[in-house]
């Protein structure tokens, strides 16, 4: 079983996922008491697919995250650099485009969708600024990009308790429903690093995303950032 750390080499990375492919969306809705499947609605609306769009949703995994625009209408295509997720997806989704790839150097043309999306995944990629770059290549002018990610909470208590709930009480919850609940202590340490609800904005910013907001949710333990290409 492989655990990555926080210099997060894209082997390790994709290696651990692959680990816990399987069981990784029921772990997930577990330990996060069931609040991953508002958050993935609260996206959903954000990114507003359309029938006909191009959609790109990148670290989908095993393509969850990719039903809500596909019901829309939405050409979707679920991309991740984690083998052993695609593969999962596939039997699940086998109609679904998936498509094998890394966030800094992504393998699509320029700007080919009218929305991109990441959902949790942005904080495991090794070079975010290169990433935030790829998503605004492959967008088309006007197009937009919706990133959910793991934030800081806005009020002080919750935020006190959730670092606790994340370093004492998540690794040890893994290991009840996960194959690989050292990956879980990787996550919760990559939550912690993770820079801030306006720090990501710059970063957004500085890739060359215009109108760049956010929106808290769940007290800011998640954050959607918004940006359109210009």
């Amino acid at each position: 079983m492989t655990r990555a750390s926080l210099d997060k080499q894209p082997h390790e990375v994709a290696s651990m996922f692959d680990d816990v492919a399987a069981r990784y969306d029921l772990t997930n809705d577990v330990l996060s008491l069931g609040q991953t499947r508002l958050w993935r609605k609260e996206v959903a609306k954000a990114v507003r697919a359309r029938p006909a769009e191009k959609v790109l949703d990148l670290a989908a995994g095993t393509a969850t995250s990719s039903q809500p625009f596909a019901a829309t209408g939405a050409y979707v295509v679920p991309c991740d650099f984690s083998l052993g997720m695609l593969r999962e997806g596939k039997k699940r989704h086998p109609w679904m485009p998936f498509t094998a790839g890394d966030a800094t150097k992504l393998p699509f043309a320029d700007g080919v969708f009218d929305a991109v999306t990441i959902s949790f995944g942005l904080r495991n990629v090794q070079d975010v600024d290169q990433a935030l770059r790829e998503l605004y290549r492959v967008t088309k002018p006007g197009g937009r990009v919706v990133i959910c990610e793991f934030s800081r909470p806005t009020w002080a208590p919750l935020r006190t308790v959730y670092t606790e709930y994340l370093m004492r009480a998540l690794p040890p919850a893994a290991r009840t429903v996960c194959s690989n609940p050292d990956a879980y202590v990787y996550l919760a340490e990559s939550i912690r690093a993770w820079p801030d609800q306006p720090a990501l904005a710059a970063r957004l910013q500085g890739a060359g995303w215009s109108e760049v907001a956010w929106r808290n949710l769940t007290g800011g333990i998640v954050a959607l950032h918004r940006g359109v290409r210009a």
